[in-house]
């Protein structure tokens, strides 16, 4: 914590050097008024004086000083900033323990009220976090997220979309400084041993509800539902760097996320992180370079009485792929069913919500949308869940996937079954690097051939040449 007494400073001072507490130092360095970003950005290198050569706040000076108009530069000083340095130092108060860290490989949920979050996000914006600047792979906490905002002031990439999660994040400390929040949010950490995941072939559950629209978001659309979050295995990712598409972009609008990036070391294979209590403080248009902040959101989700909103974000992190192809092979469609069924997995009820997902590890991470969408209604409904999936506009994957699922269903094919056929299909790429039939086409292609067969659900052939062709 910065305020530990632990938390100690190498301080240079004509020629000798002692060590101070650092959490004086942050004291001294806001006992006076900030009203220039060069004034800032030499409070927070007190403090940070090892990176006085390595940080470059330029491009932050010019968001303050050219981007921003007059009057918001003016409410940055005047208001926002004040908010940000008086909920900073409230910390000692607030936050009286250090909060548990989410370690891996062990189950564990820690809750903090929104007050709580807002102390700590706003140190973090002040850049107060003990080592957690550096990016040497052997360094304390080298396994964990950023939390320091250090690298939104310097906004290396020039991005516009970097400024607009600027805009989003004085936004939200308006809010939280002007009417204190009454909430509490649950950071859940979830593991599966590797003995206990499913035994993917040999399932014989049938498919649960499914439901696709080209139309709306997860976030929106999916209220009330177990919302996916299309994490990185660093939770969080790029949110408080270049990063903006679908975790960035929900972590921004509802920035007491990030205060998972604070808990939560890497996640492995076998794990996921479940937040409770979520709520929403900006509205946004656009995905990508096209992000801007639109404004205020009042977030009227109901609370449980835990006094959290009743809002549930799954935080599962899909596999990155070199070849696009490589995704098919038998070890790496189980271990993206293994991490979605973990996420959904809830064992201490009966009555489970639907888990609103969409396209989960595609674009940078070169996932197969159509796939994704079958391993996640594949886990959903081993899960006990049903699911609604949102395919972000594109009305082609919508048409294709709701005609699967009808196929499947109409066809009582099980999870077990549809593994195996995906498992053959993946075996294809070994004998050639481009088979004659997509994944769908390959489906329907065992299928017919099944049904020609007389319907037995034998897997142990492939189909025909001429099928194939």
């Amino acid at each position: 914590m910065p305020c530990s007494d632990s938390n100690l400073y190498p301080v240079h001072n004509e020629g000798k050097s002692s060590l101070r507490k650092r959490w004086k130092l942050i004291q001294e360095a806001y006992s006076k008024s900030i009203n220039t970003s060069l004034e800032l950005e030499k409070a927070i290198l007190c403090y940070n004086t090892r990176y006085n050569d390595i940080w470059d706040f330029q491009q932050f000076h010019k968001f303050i000083d050219e981007v921003l108009p007059t009057c918001e530069s003016e409410h940055f000083f005047k208001k926002t900033l004040p908010g940000i340095i008086s909920l900073a130092i409230s910390v000692t108060q607030t936050v009286t323990r250090p909060p548990v860290l989410l370690v891996r490989q062990q189950e564990h949920s820690i809750s903090l009220s929104q007050v709580q979050i807002a102390a700590l996000l706003a140190n973090a914006f002040l850049c107060t976090f003990p080592r957690r600047n550096t990016q040497k792979k052997l360094s304390e906490y080298s396994s964990y997220p950023d939390i320091n905002f250090i690298r939104l002031f310097e906004n290396k990439s020039k991005s516009n979309w970097i400024q607009e999660k600027l805009k989003c994040l004085f936004h939200y400390f308006d809010r939280v400084s002007e009417k204190e929040p009454s909430g509490v949010v649950t950071f859940t950490r979830k593991v599966i041993s590797e003995a206990d995941l499913p035994n993917w072939e040999s399932v014989e559950e049938n498919f649960n509800g499914f439901h696709v629209s080209s139309e709306g978001t997860i976030e929106r659309e999916g209220v009330g539902l177990l919302q996916m979050d299309f994490a990185n295995r660093y939770i969080g990712g790029g949110v408080l760097g270049w990063g903006c598409v679908q975790e960035e972009i929900r972590f921004i609008i509802c920035p007491e996320l990030i205060a998972a990036c604070l808990l939560t070391e890497v996640l492995e294979k076998n794990e996921a992180i479940v937040i409770t209590g979520v709520e929403q403080y900006c509205r946004y248009s656009g995905y990508s370079n096209t992000f801007r902040f639109e404004g205020d959101f009042v977030d009227t989700t109901p609370r449980d009485n835990f006094g959290r909103r009743l809002c549930k974000l799954v935080a599962i992190d899909a596999v990155k792929f070199r070849k696009k192809e490589i995704q098919y092979k038998k070890d790496l469609l189980t271990r993206e069913l293994n991490k979605a069924f973990v996420g959904y997995h809830c064992p201490q009820s009966d009555m489970l919500v639907a888990v609103a997902g969409g396209n989960w590890g595609c674009g940078a991470y070169r996932g197969d949308p159509r796939l994704k969408c079958l391993l996640q209604l594949m886990a959903a409904s081993l899960a006990r869940r049903d699911l609604l999936y949102f395919t972000f506009g594109d009305e082609p994957l919508r048409d294709e996937v709701f005609q699967m699922y009808s196929t499947l269903t109409d066809k009582h094919v099980t999870i077990g079954s549809l593994y195996q056929i995906l498992c053959q299909y993946g075996q294809l790429y070994g004998q050639s690097d481009s088979p004659s039939l997509d994944i769908y086409g390959y489906i329907y292609a065992i299928l017919d051939t099944l049904d020609s067969d007389g319907g037995d659900m034998d897997l142990s052939s492939n189909p025909s040449d001429e099928k194939m062709e």
